[in-house]
């Protein structure tokens, strides 16, 4: 029986994926084996000793303390793409929010409450000073094209918009998701020279950082409009400001609003909604709750940030999974260990400082055989399923 600790609300359709014979979901478990993660912040919680795994319904794993993790030998998984449909939604919202001025014109007409018959030809006066563009025909480019930047730019073309993406890391899998109409640049800054609309699809880390700075902002084309529902760090606060100041940006949709942001003039600042709907929540608990399952049950991790993706299919008596530094002859090692043992099967594969071997024997080893693996250098954590 594995128990699970749930630290924020999640939909029960994702919970149902415990099976209750093999695990015990409560959100008071005082050592879990599991957690289950959405928005809580676990930066200064104590990580108890049996705790295996961590599963965040959701892309971002900034709530999580990954380096920590990875130290104690806990794997952390996220749901890339359970999300991004609902995502790709809002963004679409921005472009025609970003062009049409229907916010402004939408507060302007609450103002005409009480003004009786005169109603609509205060409308009629009054509506040239909210009049916008259409999207139709006009160049968008997508900067990141996983899978929430796929579906926008696939989207976008449908809607007759001319679709330029970058991505220097563009997975095989997201290449075949790509309509062959959008065009795929090999440098950001075609992006930034040809695009009317810019929109943003890659993680924060040091090296996108303020990628948006002025710098780049005085190589994009007057009038641009960007749109911001992956990370507020992506953007140099200060620096959009004087763009949108000067006229260069003409609107700036952020799902990731700061104090700077707010109340800017042509800043449309969403309150983090990109993922906020049921049929997203439940996509990603459903998702984690299956890489949770999968590996605790029997060793198999997808979708992990902090190690590698290793599953195969279960044969012999006894399946060991180590968790191991990224160092020479760890491998061999283990193999040394299990001598005595037949390995039926056997995969191995590393990420970064870490690595994951699998073996499945055709007999159950001694606890004098997983001490020993256990003791090995570079070794952090053994367990038999």
């Amino acid at each position: 029986m594995f128990d699970i600790l749930t630290l924020n609300k999640i939909s029960p359709l994702g919970l149902e994926k415990l099976e209750p014979e093999n695990f015990n979901i409560g959100a008071d478990i005082k050592n879990p084996h599991g957690v289950i993660v959405r928005s809580a912040s676990m930066h200064d919680m104590d990580l108890p000793e049996n705790l295996l795994a961590v599963a965040r319904a959701g892309a971002g794993v900034n709530n999580i303390p990954l380096e920590k993790c990875s130290e104690q030998g806990i794997v952390v998984f996220n749901t890339p793409g359970a999300n991004a449909n609902a995502v790709k939604e809002l963004v679409l919202a921005g472009l025609l929010i970003s062009s049409r001025k229907v916010i402004p014109a939408i507060e302007w007409a609450k103002t005409l409450k009480g003004e009786g018959d005169q109603v609509g030809k205060l409308v009629e006066k009054g509506k040239s000073a909210f009049a916008g563009g259409e999207i139709k025909g006009k160049k968008l480019g997508v900067i990141g094209l996983g899978a929430i930047g796929a579906l926008v730019a696939n989207a976008a073309e449908k809607l007759e918009m001319e679709v330029y993406g970058y991505d220097p890391f563009l997975s095989v899998d997201a290449a075949w998701r790509l309509s062959p109409s959008v065009h795929n640049v090999s440098k950001i800054n075609q992006i930034f020279a040809q695009c009317d609309y810019i929109t943003l699809h890659l993680p924060l880390t040091d090296g996108t950082k303020n990628m948006i700075n002025a710098e780049t902002l005085a190589q994009m084309k007057d009038g641009v409009r960007i749109m911001n529902f992956a990370r507020g760090g992506l953007v140099n606060g200060k620096d959009l400001k004087d763009a949108l100041a000067a006229g260069k940006v003409a609107a700036y949709v952020v799902d990731f609003p700061d104090d700077e942001m707010l109340d800017v003039e042509n800043v449309i600042a969403i309150p983090h909604l990109g993922a906020s709907t049921p049929e997203s929540e439940e996509n990603c608990a459903v998702m984690a709750a299956k890489e949770l399952r999968d590996y605790l049950r029997n060793g198999n991790i997808k979708h992990s940030v902090n190690f590698p993706d290793v599953s195969m299919p279960k044969s012999g008596s006894a399946r060991i999974c180590v968790l191991h530094r990224n160092i020479t002859g760890v491998l061999s090692a283990i193999n040394g260990a299990f001598r005595g043992n037949n390995i039926e099967s056997q995969t191995n594969r590393s990420k970064g400082d870490y690595a994951y071997t699998l073996l499945d024997l055709a007999n159950v080893p001694d606890e004098a055989t997983l001490e020993q693996v256990k003791g090995l250098e570079g070794v952090i954590r053994v367990r038999m399923v």
